[in-house]
């Protein structure tokens, strides 16, 4: 019984939601509010006028905020998937990605500097599409870095500017987060 019950609540939260988001609703809504304005010399402005109109908006309000929120919940649980669903089948996204959004906030927030660091180092690159995760961007911009002195000396070739292309270190050691 129980899943019958939560399968009517979504199909009537689903539906209500859409509707209520339509013009027409809209129209109703005004329509409903300009009768109870033209309405208002009728009845001298009284406090029972008053009230009439307070209290069905905020019965209104108080139920959509829980139909609107089943909503999306629903919505939200379907992007997830959606983008579980594009990092597993990306070859070169972290696998690590899959179902953050049951991390507590503390959690989020490492992450969020982990990121930043990718865009740290994506920045001193240039391209934002050269690295594609935590490791691959650190292992790249080592072996960047690397390559670069290497050039640098077959460049040059002299004593000098080899020994300075060793003191090149790889942004993810010298740059602080």
């Amino acid at each position: 019984m129980k899943k019958n019950t939560e399968n009517f609540f979504e199909k009537i939260s689903t539906r209500i939601t859409n509707w209520t988001g339509s013009p027409v609703a809209f129209g109703v809504a005004f329509f409903i509010v300009m009768a109870w304005v033209l309405s208002g010399p009728i009845f001298n402005y009284s406090d029972t006028w008053q009230l009439v109109i307070n209290t069905g908006t905020t019965i209104i309000t108080f139920l959509m905020v829980f139909l609107i929120q089943k909503s999306q919940n629903k919505d939200s649980k379907a992007i997830q998937l959606k983008l579980n669903e594009l990092i597993a089948a990306s070859r070169h996204a972290s696998n690590r990605m899959v179902d953050i959004e049951d991390l507590t906030e503390a959690e989020l927030d490492v992450l969020h500097k982990y990121y930043q660091k990718i865009s740290d180092i994506s920045e001193a690159d240039e391209d934002i599409h050269k690295s594609h995760s935590i490791d691959a961007a650190e292992d790249l911009q080592q072996e960047k870095s690397k390559r670069s002195a290497i050039t640098k000396t077959r460049k040059h070739g002299s004593d000098t500017e080899k020994s300075e292309s060793k003191t090149i270190k790889p942004l993810s050691k010298t740059r602080k987060s």
